[in-house]
């Protein structure tokens, strides 16, 4: 991370900090996987509510994160940086070591 200016910083913090919502990381992964999706879509794979799930589309929709396109009355949805998907696979990818390194640390120290 070069010339990391203090205005750089606050947004990557910002970036970071709406990432930090476990449902926003639901939906991203779901639009990942599926595809653009619609919210009546998003909101049956969550299990969450139409207006939890709306209000987390806006906030992602409102950083750029996401795109909304109209299809009919459907607003369809769908990740609009696919940054997003990369960082999310190396976080993914480094907890889930951390994950096996535990384990293993655990079952070192149980008695047999």
């Amino acid at each position: 991370m070069t010339d990391l200016t203090p205005d750089l910083a606050n947004l990557i913090a910002r970036r970071f900090a709406v990432l930090g919502e476990p449902t926003r990381l639901r939906l991203l992964n779901l639009m990942h996987s599926r595809g653009e999706a619609s919210v009546g879509e998003l909101v049956e794979a969550t299990g969450g509510t139409q207006a939890n799930v709306s209000k987390h589309l806006g906030v992602l929709l409102g950083e750029r994160m996401v795109v909304r396109r109209r299809d009919g009355s459907r607003a369809l949805y769908s990740i609009a940086d696919p940054t997003l998907i990369r960082l999310c696979d190396e976080v993914c990818a480094g907890v889930r070591e951390q994950l096996r390194e535990l384990s293993s640390m655990v079952e070192a120290g149980a008695p047999r």
